[in-house]
């Protein structure tokens, strides 16, 4: 699944192709995704100019004259700016055509994403009015993760995954972080001292920035908006890579699953 990452590279990828520009029509291909898009959506956004191209967690949202796309890439979903004439691959659902003569080509094959169209506060969409603090934002901090660790018995990876206690931090980037701020991903949230949990903010937030400059994790699934994949798996250093020695000390990664998702951990430099 493509992560915050991912997302905000695609984010950046596609925010000079759109912003200004205005709507000249929305191909519907395919309306069945995780929530089926609308018979009128179309012509909701005819004619619509775009004002701006933002990310709330995994969600980017495009903001038009009167109203806002919520757009989340789901298990396998990809945005790129295409001629609008160029032919369509068997899973490219939508077209947003601009214009210019350019459009923004919505690509899913396995439909999990999903494309929203609300007139309000899109921040209130019940999608995103739970969502924790930005993991990259001054609100994520040592005191804010401690606090809210207080009396829980579940493990800190499935804690930094919770989206309600911050947004965006995927298997992938959970997994690097703890490994980073030296913490066992199979500790309890609640026994994890205020120090140590500053090391873990800064680790995520090393991980995460080092992931966007980089363009991001390719998986199987994941290309980013020019197809091109992102590099930032070329440095992971306990993510897949069950049995090989650690970077750091030698010792064989471990893995084992943990809130029904694979988690990597060194058991000599977590604990």
């Amino acid at each position: 699944m493509p992560e915050l990452p991912e997302v905000e590279t695609t984010r950046r990828g596609i925010l000079p192709h759109l912003l200004g520009q205005t709507v000249q029509a929305m191909i519907v291909r395919q309306p069945r995704l995780r929530w089926p898009i609308p018979a009128d959506l179309p012509g909701k956004l005819d004619r619509q100019t775009i004002r701006s191209v933002e990310r709330r967690g995994k969600y980017i949202l495009i903001g038009a004259t009167r109203g806002t796309l919520i757009v989340h890439l789901g298990m396998s979903g990809s945005l790129r700016i295409l001629d609008p004439k160029s032919p369509p691959r068997k899973h490219d659902h939508l077209d947003l055509v601009l214009v210019n003569g350019t459009c923004l080509r919505f690509h899913d094959p396995r439909r999990f994403g999903c494309v929203i169209w609300t007139e309000d506060d899109p921040l209130l969409h019940p999608l995103l009015a739970e969502l924790g603090p930005e993991p990259l934002s001054a609100h994520f901090d040592a005191p804010y993760l401690h606090g809210k660790a207080k009396g829980r018995s579940m493990a800190v990876k499935a804690f930094l995954m919770d989206s309600r206690i911050v947004v965006g931090v995927g298997n992938i980037y959970a997994n690097e972080a703890l490994f980073r701020a030296g913490i066992d991903p199979r500790r309890r949230a609640g026994r994890i001292a205020l120090l140590r949990y500053e090391k873990l903010v800064v680790s995520v937030h090393s991980v995460l920035f080092e992931a966007i400059e980089q363009g991001g994790t390719t998986l199987r699934d994941f290309v980013n908006e020019n197809g091109s994949p992102g590099y930032f798996q070329q440095t992971l250093q306990v993510y897949g890579r069950t049995g090989v020695p650690c970077r750091q000390c030698g010792e064989l990664v471990r893995t084992q699953r943990l809130g029904q998702r694979s988690t990597y951990w060194c058991p000599k430099c977590q604990h």
